[in-house]
């Protein structure tokens, strides 16, 4: 099982890699990726530094192009893909099939990731990406229970990709339009949900205030984690209750199903966070490189330390963890 990583810096980069990833995933400076940040990914001299030390040290080194092109402008994902090729990425994660067609057409030697955005959930869906673009690896949304994940791992001979570790979102992924009804643009195609330009924070009588182009999100008491304000994990008043109604701000950590995802057959788990800090990128790879060479050294025997899990509730969102829909049996 491959550990990949996050890197949305250089120093990121070679965190992950003297921590013992096995291979990161890294995305260029525009909107062609989904975590399109100010001050965030990389330009072409530093992609060229962070590929060389990747190969360097003998892992790989994934490049996400996963928005979708815009219709006139699908010459910037192409060229990401060009660029992807030049800078020796050893898989390119897209979503957009334009951007796929080209691909695995121009570059038919280059290995392709169908990426979460691509929100591929059933057998039928894996088997047209693989038909049609020779699509290695399937990264499965977040919105399956690990019943569903066995049950697409019995049925398909590719390659398939699950979320391991970070922010956790209860949308299918690509097909989430929500922060566009405040911001009038889609996480799908600029790269995030909540783009800086429309982020502000205020303090205030009542405490500090996290606001969406102007519509307040968050309201914190000092003694409360503020968290980046996204719509579906803002509070709101129902039924005269406020609360997080759609989504509490908490990461998934699949540590304990470890087990089961290696008895299915899952080709690599992936830790989210390009958006985080190197101390973060440290600490998850650390906890996880452990996990994985304990199981491999004695299966039958394998628990989850306690510090373990203690690292990751202290990086995660809300001080909380949580496996999401995996746990769903009704699923």
């Amino acid at each position: 099982m491959e550990l990949l990583c996050p890197a949305g810096s250089l120093p990121a980069l070679k965190t992950a890699i003297d921590c013992g990833a096995d291979a990161v995933y890294v995305g260029l400076k525009d909107n062609t990726n989904a975590r399109h940040f100010a001050g965030l990914n990389f330009n072409d001299k530093k992609l060229e530094k962070g590929s060389q030390y990747v190969h360097d040290n003998n892992k790989q080194l994934h490049i996400a192009i996963n928005t979708f092109a815009h219709p006139g402008n699908e010459q910037r994902w192409f060229n990401a893909v060009d660029k992807a090729v030049d800078l020796g990425a050893d898989a390119a994660i897209i979503s957009d099939i334009a951007t796929l067609d080209y691909a695995a057409n121009k570059y038919p030697e280059l290995t392709l990731h169908l990426s979460v955005q691509a929100s591929a959930t059933n057998s039928a869906a894996i088997d047209f990406y693989k038909q049609n673009f020779n699509v290695q690896r399937i990264v499965l949304p977040r919105v399956l229970s690990i019943h569903q994940v066995k049950q697409l791992a019995r049925n398909t001979n590719v390659d398939l990709e699950v979320f391991a570790f970070g922010s956790l979102c209860i949308m299918a992924e690509g097909r989430c339009y929500l922060s566009s009804y405040f911001t009038g643009e889609s996480p799908n195609n600029t790269g995030a949900c909540s783009p800086a330009k429309f982020v502000r924070w205020q303090e205030t009588d009542t405490g500090l205030e996290s606001r969406l182009n102007n519509i307040l999100i968050d309201r914190y008491q000092p003694d409360e984690k503020a968290g980046y304000p996204t719509l579906c994990k803002g509070k709101f008043t129902v039924d005269n209750q406020l609360y997080h109604a759609l989504e509490e701000p908490t990461s998934l950590n699949t540590l304990s199903m470890l087990p089961e995802l290696m008895q299915a057959g899952i080709s690599s788990v992936k830790i989210e966070g390009r958006q985080r800090s190197t101390a973060y990128v440290e600490q998850i790879t650390r906890v996880w490189r452990e996990a994985i060479d304990s199981y491999q050294r004695h299966p039958e025997g394998y628990q989850v330390e306690r510090q373990w899990n203690d690292t990751l509730a202290n990086v995660s969102e809300g001080s909380q963890t949580t496996l999401g829909a995996y746990h769903r049996h009704w699923q």
